[in-house]
């Protein structure tokens, strides 16, 4: 059973594209370690954070920051140099999975298939000459599908007027994988389960779709043939070992049925620190596992380590 009543810090917000999904996790995550007897510090992050977790003086760090500086080893490394214990990837794990081709190369190094893709530099992305649409353009590191973009055809590009929003002047640009949107949840280097989302209209699993109510139908478990959920487990384990994660992590697929059971699955990511809100996927396969919020974002806390 876990020990009760540990002093927790809860890093929350920050200052990356996704803070306002950031606030709505750590708020959730605060309410449930408080419901289980935690002396809870919310902490809204800032340059100051060090000081900040100095005067708090917790126990263990829990951290639901999501983006930039939270999940890319940034934080991990301050916390490495406090000597405080944290919830989820270490440094080098955030690092490679944040980074999107570092990630795919080991993925691919790793026997698990990913769609064909290269970086582009800005000039050729507005030219339109990456590749055959229809394709996507996406930040080399961003989380929460923010700036993705999908360019159907060559009548219809979206960057065909110059505009650009992207800060890096480089971007990763893959082939679009046709078929269905799939996640599996691991804990402990177990993977749990697999949902299908389902987005309502005629967008994609884009920020908005992911974090608005009613923007995604979610089907757990997903209802595919036993082959490819059987496979959709053992790539996620995969994928969690090969950058050497820890805690809790979700990997996103996509699934071509027409490219075979097991051939048509594709890895577009693996996230580290994926949401805690009350539409977020990792939350509602535990439940469909037996493990409710506050067991799971419990447990996480007992698996924070340092690795100094």
């Amino acid at each position: 059973m876990p020990t009760r009543g540990k002093r927790i810090a809860v890093l929350m917000g920050g200052f990356s594209a996704e803070r306002e999904v950031s606030l709505v996790s750590g708020n959730a995550v605060v309410k449930a370690l408080r419901g289980r007897g935690h002396d809870v510090v919310p902490i809204d992050v800032g340059p100051n954070v060090a000081f900040s977790l100095s005067e708090a003086q917790p126990e263990v760090a829990f951290n639901a920051l999501h983006g930039r500086f939270g999940e890319d080893g940034c934080i991990q490394g301050m916390l490495e140099m406090m000597g405080l214990p944290y919830t989820h990837s270490g440094v080098l794990s955030s690092a490679l999975a944040m980074d999107k081709p570092s990630a795919l190369s080991l993925f691919r190094d790793g026997g698990i298939r990913v769609p064909q893709g290269r970086i582009a530099d800005r000039e050729e992305v507005l030219a339109g000459a990456v590749m055959e649409p229809p394709y996507v353009v996406k930040p080399i590191n961003e989380g929460s599908s923010v700036g993705v973009v999908i360019v159907r055809d060559k009548e219809d590009n979206p960057f065909a007027a110059g505009e650009w929003n992207y800060g890096d002047s480089k971007v990763l640009v893959e082939q679009y994988i046709p078929g269905r949107e799939l996640a599996a949840a691991v804990m402990n280097g177990k993977a749990l389960g697999v949902v299908e989302i389902k987005v309502t209209g005629n967008g994609f699993y884009d920020y908005d779709a992911k974090y608005r109510p009613g923007g995604s139908v979610h089907e757990m478990p997903a209802r595919i043939s036993p082959v490819a959920y059987g496979a959709c487990l053992r790539i996620a384990e995969t994928a969690h070992r090969v950058l050497g994660c820890r805690g809790v992590t979700r990997v996103d697929l996509r699934y071509d049925e027409a490219a075979g059971e097991v051939d048509g699955l594709h890895v577009l990511e693996i996230n580290t620190q994926p949401g805690m809100t009350p539409t977020s996927l990792v939350p509602e396969i535990a439940a469909h596992n037996g493990i409710d919020f506050a067991d799971l974002v419990e447990w996480m806390v007992e698996d924070a380590g340092c690795r100094r």
